[in-house]
């Protein structure tokens, strides 16, 4: 059991009966009040975030996870299949541990999975991808006077709202926190 005042970021915490992993944490002392943690915790099953406040007296199981990065295989019947790029171990997880973003995973692409007790858990995309644009709509000449966008596929099968100026083949920056364009990295 651990005291919350040892908590830290990426800190792996047992809360309710889940898994949950200490986004952020701010130490309050309220006037006469006694000292208490605000924390955000990130449930690693789901995803979900929860504000939780803790008194500095309680006490909290620390979960030891591991963290691999692995390479994506291929995606087959609701299954993610990954492989250890340095003993090639394969493993496999639920689409649903990557959460709405399963779309911007690419073949040979790494993701980080993490294990508890040598069962896999939880996956996290890299903050940014580079995909190829397969398809993209034509521009309209005239459309530049304001910030318009328009529809792009990406090599992964991904939908995304891009500038005029994108066209096939040319590779774009993602992030995969919220699925949107950042950047051309390189024109074709």
């Amino acid at each position: 059991m651990a005291s919350v005042s040892e908590f830290r970021n990426g800190m792996a915490i047992r809360y309710e009966n889940d898994i949950w992993v200490v986004v952020e944490f701010q130490h309050v002392s309220p006037g006469n009040w006694r000292a208490m943690l605000r924390t955000k915790l990130k449930n690693m099953k789901t995803g979900r975030v929860l504000d939780v406040t803790f008194r500095m007296t309680d006490k909290i199981e620390e979960v030891r996870l591991d963290e691999k990065k692995m390479q994506f295989l291929y995606a087959a019947d609701g299954l993610l299949h990954f492989m250890d790029t340095d003993t090639y171990e394969q493993t496999f997880i639920s689409e649903d541990m990557l959460g709405e973003h399963t779309n911007l995973l690419k073949e040979s692409g790494l993701c980080s999975i993490f294990f508890l007790e040598g069962r896999p858990i939880s996956a996290e995309l890299p903050t940014f991808v580079e995909l190829e644009v397969t398809e993209a709509e034509h521009a309209v000449r005239g459309d530049t006077a304001t910030n318009v966008m328009k529809s792009a596929v990406l090599e992964s099968g991904a939908k995304v709202q891009v500038p005029l100026f994108i066209k096939v083949g040319d590779v774009l920056k993602i992030d995969t926190r919220t699925g949107k364009y950042v950047e051309r990295v390189s024109s074709a």
